[in-house]
């Protein structure tokens, strides 16, 4: 029996777009531990070390969120991503070479780390105009971000397995270059992509770069929805990273729990984002975008309540996290795919770029200063009591979308090209 294509995936730009999310995911997840193992293996990083290492990304987003979009809208976005995917492949590949002369420091790391922040940066804020060039209605677009997220779960899930692998199997620089095949392989789906991108608006004057970057901020403070969306998100995010700083640190000091079961639980997490992925085209056309969004993610916030307070014996602590990450994760896959969804109907074509920098740098900037806050409240009030706070935060940014404008949107509407801020 012949194999039948059904919706997008009869699209061939989408499955060249699908196809190369899947593998830069996938490149992503193995640098995100590769690259923190190189610095602490192969250059015996300190702690003060690793934690600038860190911090680079989200640096990245507050020097240069807001003006990444000015130029996303002022280039053809396709173009602009392929350079991006190329350039932090040339820039991961400098570590594994530096490592084979046997010159590599660990000033190179925090370069790289910076400069491929930079990229990244650039290339998220185009990465959301692709998909609705290449859809004629909300009904693909909804379908488009649910596949696309099902592409963020599958290398969630194998990410870290292969890492691990390749890690001990190879080197942790050798593991790194796996990374920039990948965003060599996605450049390749990029430049796979046949469909006509429409080419942003020559202004007949052009504004300068902080003006023109203002316009989105603006955009997204005067509309009700959007800012509503933000708002949320921001919390989300800010309370979040409190989780995502000590969850590990929780489940293995506090619950003796084994690095083992953690990558078990992980993996759960992973499991469930993908089982949202597929569940969410199904809920938002049932319930409608404006009651899900924040529905899905208080959900996600209530199903973490019990993990700052189960203690003992160790099969309930193993049972309350392994149903937090199946059934929460769930949720916040949901969210994030109505959350997207919303936005890019809620933008104008002529400021998707600038929009979704702004989004960038007013909900991902708030991670390094919550990281370090979740560090410093762990220390005065303890792990558990920091945790139910990150809990309750978002279940509060949940709740403040089924109270805020989104809740009234039922169904969404592409907009027009002509619109304008």
């Amino acid at each position: 029996m012949r194999w039948q294509l059904h919706g997008l995936w009869k699209n061939p730009d989408f499955r060249c777009l699908w196809t190369g999310q899947v593998v830069s995911q996938l490149g992503s997840g193995i640098t995100g531990i590769a690259l923190p193992v190189t610095a602490v293996l192969v250059l015996a990083a300190t702690p003060v070390q690793m934690g600038i290492l860190t911090s680079l990304d989200g640096l990245a987003i507050l020097l240069f969120g807001l003006f990444a979009g000015v130029w996303v809208d002022r280039l053809p976005r396709r173009p602009l991503m392929i350079a991006m995917d190329l350039g932090r492949a040339l820039l991961l590949l400098s570590i594994p070479l530096a490592a084979f002369l046997g010159i590599l420091q660990l000033g190179q790391l925090y370069l790289v780390a910076a400069l491929v922040g930079i990229g990244g940066v650039f290339f998220d804020a185009a990465a959301p105009t692709l998909l609705p060039s290449m859809i004629q209605s909300p009904e693909e677009l909804i379908e488009g971000n649910s596949k696309l997220g099902m592409a963020d779960a599958l290398a969630e899930i194998a990410g870290p397995t292969a890492a691990g692998a390749l890690v001990q199997l190879l080197s942790p620089p050798l593991a790194i270059a796996c990374d920039a095949l990948s965003f060599l392989i996605s450049a390749l789906c990029l430049r796979g992509i046949r469909g006509m991108e429409s080419v942003p608006s020559i202004r007949s004057k052009r504004q300068k770069v902080w003006q023109e970057s203002k316009e989105g901020l603006l955009f997204v403070l005067r509309e009700p929805r959007l800012l509503a969306l933000v708002g949320s998100a921001g919390l989300f995010n800010f309370t979040g990273i409190f989780i995502g700083t000590l969850y590990a640190f929780y489940v293995i000091r506090d619950l003796h729990v084994t690095p083992l079961i953690l990558g078990v639980l992980i993996a759960a997490g992973g499991l469930s984002s993908l089982l949202g992925a597929w569940m969410a085209e199904r809920v938002i056309k049932r319930f409608g975008p404006g009651r899900v969004v924040g529905c899905a993610l208080a959900f996600y916030g209530i199903t973490g309540i019990f993990v700052p307070l189960v203690t003992t014996p160790t099969s309930l602590v193993i049972a309350v996290l392994l149903t937090s990450q199946l059934v929460g994760d769930m949720g916040v896959s949901i969210y994030q795919i109505s959350e997207l969804s919303l936005r890019q109907t809620l933008t104008p074509p002529a400021l998707q770029g600038r929009v979704n920098s702004t989004v960038q740098f007013l909900t991902r900037g708030v991670l390094p200063p919550g990281a370090l806050i979740a560090g410093l409240l762990a220390s005065l009030i303890g792990v558990r009591w920091t945790l139910m706070m990150g809990v309750l935060g978002v279940t509060a940014a949940g709740l403040w979308l089924r109270f805020s404008p989104v809740r009234h949107v039922q169904t969404l509407v592409m907009p027009a090209e002509s619109e304008q801020a």
